[in-house]
């Protein structure tokens, strides 16, 4: 079995058009489906390169070493080949499949001599759609082999894959995909789409960095965000206090305007001064960021609505504002203030917009 490029966490897209733009021959192994306890979800990634070595998992276990040794012979061959592990397998047993788990993962070369020439084209388009932190949609074509790639925000784009492999797909489906961040099979009269879906990662700005931040920031970290603390207040936002997550210290209006606020963006005030929170809101208002909340009292998240309205947001509008920000589980330390936050933007993110619950 091959070994880890490096110890670090590099993201398998990256690394495989790195690879392959230095010549080595790629291939990439994606999990396009599962069932029971699978150790990795749809659209895991493993990139295998011919001296082996590798980045990524599809299954966090020695499934690894089989899918290394077949990617060699894709990318030899330029073919694909798609394998699957269950309970009856002795390998799934290690990796712990045995308690009714099963996985399919499909394998596609991205560079070598037989490669198809497209594949690598895709393969920047798909990095830098990512860099510009658009999201798209990748559908594959299992069976026949077509693949092709799809900006999620254009218009009419489940038009644009039904026309594209000559099916009815479903609007609805690439829809929930993405706001699920899940990707997965669909299948269409007999025809097996793989639909693998990329959004821009997700991203939470935290304005104060008081202790409830402190504690917040990790736990955003954990699940996956982007992080950053804004606070003009140097004293504040020091590496001594929030170690290597990114610090702004400038004024929240000014920094949010340089960030472009988007759909895959949420927005936490916890400074108790209306001078930062406010002008934070009143940017946060005006972007399509997913989750905006903002600390205190109810009687002080009142006399905050009230600044708002009386700077012309509507009512319908300041709903938008989650406050008192999360869930009323009876939180007191910063630490379980902060949890009770980062689980009303996880629902809001999975589900949608719901009625503000009380502060913790």
């Amino acid at each position: 079995m091959g070994h880890n490029e490096t110890s670090g966490a590099l993201d398998p897209l990256e690394t495989a058009l790195a690879w392959a733009e230095a010549g080595h021959g790629v291939a990439l192994a994606t999990v396009i489906s599962t069932w029971g306890s699978a150790p990795r979800p749809v659209g895991s990634q493993l990139v295998i390169r011919t001296d082996e070595r590798f980045e990524g998992s599809v299954s966090g276990g020695c499934v690894e070493g089989a899918v290394i040794v077949e990617a060699l012979d894709v990318i030899a061959s330029g073919g694909t080949q798609e394998m699957s592990f269950g309970v009856a397998d002795a390998k799934a047993w290690e990796v712990g499949l045995a308690c009714g788990g099963r996985i399919s993962v499909y394998l596609e070369p991205v560079s070598g001599s037989q490669a198809p020439p497209a594949a690598l084209d895709m393969l920047r388009d798909l990095v830098d759609a990512r860099s510009a932190r658009k999201a798209v949609a990748r559908i594959t074509d299992l069976d026949g082999g077509d693949t092709a790639l799809f900006q999620t925000q254009e218009q009419d784009v489940a038009g644009q894959i039904s026309r594209r492999f000559n099916v009815a797909f479903p609007g609805h489906a690439l829809a929930d995909a993405l706001r699920l961040d899940r990707s997965g099979l669909v299948e269409i009269d007999g025809r097996r789409l793989f639909m693998h879906v990329f959004n821009p990662p997700l991203r939470l700005f935290v304005i104060g960095a008081v202790h409830i931040a402190q504690a917040l920031v990790p736990m955003a970290q954990g699940l996956g965000y982007d992080v950053a603390v804004i606070d003009p207040r140097g004293a504040f936002a020091t590496s001594a206090r929030f170690g290597s997550v990114r610090l702004i210290e400038d004024w929240p209006d000014t920094a949010l305007v340089a960030e472009h606020l988007d759909e895959r963006s949420a927005v936490v005030t916890l400074t108790h001064d209306p001078k930062l929170d406010d002008a934070a809101l009143k940017e946060a208002l005006g972007s399509k960021a997913f989750y905006i909340g903002s600390l205190g009292s109810r009687k002080t998240h009142k006399a905050r609505l009230d600044r708002l309205f009386s700077l012309g947001f509507s009512q319908h509008t300041l709903l938008r504002i989650y406050g008192p920000v999360g869930f009323a589980i009876g939180a007191r330390s910063p630490a379980e203030i902060a949890l009770s936050i980062m689980a009303q933007i996880t629902q809001v993110l999975r589900q949608g917009a719901i009625k503000p619950d009380s502060a913790a």
